[in-house]
């Protein structure tokens, strides 16, 4: 039998004592300290999740363009018959490559005018991957001959222009090829609305045929102004792009969307060292609270620990009789923080309770996002790190004497 264990489990505070309001406490405290950093991972991954899906399913996770001392919005063209796009299938760690490009417009309706950039797509487009940024109607369909006279708009840019699915649209483009500038216009239909949330693409971005601009810069049909390419992981981003510099063609380079984007990244990364500042006070704080309950313990319990060392019992084994104690709050306080946790987590998930504000927050409700490993490492560390603390103040058992603390009151 295990000695300390068993009288562990039998030092129960009475209901109406300061030791049990204490227990209370501290089996609180554990429990709300674990739930609040269970939420709070599971709501920045899911807020991070978020916004990177938002980005690459946009603008994909690496972009091959040409190099280039112009600052231009638009690209220099160069051929997709290159070693990349051939080759495409056998590089390994890429999931898909998609040609794009993009062309200054002012884009008018009925009522507004706005300047915006047209990106231009072809049938390569990812559609099931952009699709959950599409909010209604559907996306542009490309025919067999010359190009679709169809596009999409953003819903801010919908209800800035006054426009909707089914209306038309006109596009003027200036044209710089002869010695006299002129406008060449073009009328579009709009198929579909999306919606990103992130300002760099809602404002500025209607989304097209490529073809349309090829037509337009006199580009033949094998042209395009650069490469998107998805990843298999986004873990193994540098990998693909170490390799892409290896065997991409000499006037070729690749460029990470995250480097494109980085005021996106740098603030997510802020917002995460920010959390660990966070997890390390609420840490500090359930530490401390078990640490004084134990004292509390100590002090309620000090002529058991001279009766006990009197009997013969070492240091020791009255150190583990409170370590053990320690331990069982704990465990209560753990699962309960995780119930909580998880519980108002999966609350969250399914019934979208708490709405956001998508012009500050970039989405219209709290995401979560499942990431079990990192659940059970917070578990873990939790254990770990009070287990450890609940041995600082039993050292204080060593110097109480038996003859004194069985006198005590």
């Amino acid at each position: 039998m295990n000695l300390p264990y068993y009288i562990s489990k039998r030092l129960k505070a009475n209901g109406n004592s300061f030791s049990a309001i204490v227990h209370t406490i501290a089996v609180t405290s554990i429990s709300v300290g674990l739930a609040v950093m269970l939420i709070s991972v599971m709501i920045l991954g899911g807020f991070t999740s978020t916004i990177e899906n938002k980005i690459f399913s946009f603008s994909g996770h690496l972009q091959v363009v040409k190099f280039t001392l112009n600052n231009a919005l638009e690209e220099s063209p160069f051929s997709s018959e290159s070693s990349l796009l051939v080759s495409s299938d056998s590089l390994e760690g890429i999931r898909h490559i998609q040609e794009y490009s993009h062309k200054a417009t002012l884009l008018r309706s009925e009522q507004e005018v706005q300047g915006v950039l047209l990106k231009g797509v072809g049938p390569s487009f990812d559609t099931l991957n952009f699709g959950q940024n599409l909010v209604e109607g559907d996306f542009i369909s490309f025919p067999d001959s010359t190009y679709s006279r169809e596009v999409l708009l953003s819903k801010k840019m919908g209800r800035l222009m006054r426009v909707g699915v089914g209306d038309a649209v006109i596009l003027n483009f200036m044209d710089f090829s002869t010695k006299t500038p002129s406008l060449r216009t073009r009328r579009l239909n709009v198929k579909g609305i999306y919606e990103t949330g992130l300002e760099d693409f809602d404002d500025h971005i209607i989304i097209g045929d490529i073809g349309l601009i090829r037509r337009l810069n006199n580009w033949g049909d094998s042209l395009v102004g650069g490469f998107e390419v998805f990843v298999t992981d986004v873990k193994k981003i540098p990998q693909v792009e170490r390799m892409l510099y290896d065997k991409l063609d000499y006037d070729l380079y690749p460029q990470k969307v995250s480097d494109k984007y980085i005021q996106f990244f740098d603030w997510m990364r802020l917002i995460s060292k920010n959390e660990v500042i966070f997890l390390v006070i609420i840490t500090f704080v359930a530490c401390f609270n078990m640490a004084s309950v134990l004292l509390i313990m100590i002090m309620e319990r000090t002529q058991m620990i001279g009766l006990l060392k009197a009997m013969g019992g070492s240091n020791k084994l009255v150190r583990r009789i409170f370590v053990y104690r320690g331990m069982i709050l704990m465990a209560k306080g753990m699962i309960l923080g995780n119930l909580l946790g998880i519980g108002l987590a999966a609350l969250q998930d399914k019934f979208k309770l708490i709405p956001l504000d998508p012009q500050n927050y970039y989405m219209e409700y709290v995401p979560i996002m499942w990431d079990w490993p990192m659940v059970i490492l917070l578990n873990l560390l939790t254990f770990l790190i009070i287990g450890l603390i609940l041995f600082l103040p039993t050292r204080i058992i060593t110097g109480i004497s038996p003859i004194q603390s069985i006198r005590f009151d």
